[in-house]
């Protein structure tokens, strides 16, 4: 819930909060190792190095779709309540 005293300026201040944390917490997964055991297993090895970086990328890819799909349905389901709110 808003305080009836906070200015415009603090109510926006809290929302870019809210947004510089979410993209932090999205952002922090970029650079991990995302391989299974079994992939792991069957790429280890010296010459395998390039195969393994593919697999790395193409899992990552995979890891990404589902999060920008909520993401999107996210901002989709806050733009109608702001819309619905702004109505009423």
């Amino acid at each position: 819930m808003y305080i009836k005293n906070k200015n415009k300026f603090q109510t926006l201040s809290f929302k870019f909060q809210k947004m510089f944390f979410g993209i932090c917490f999205f952002l922090i997964g970029i650079s991990t190792n995302a391989q299974c055991a079994m992939c792991r297993a069957a790429l280890s090895g010296e010459q395998n190095v390039k195969k393994a970086e593919a697999v790395n990328n193409g899992i990552v890819y995979l890891m990404v779709i589902p999060y920008l799909l909520v993401a999107i349905i996210g901002v989709l389901i806050y733009r109608m309540y702001t819309k619905k709110k702004k109505a009423v």
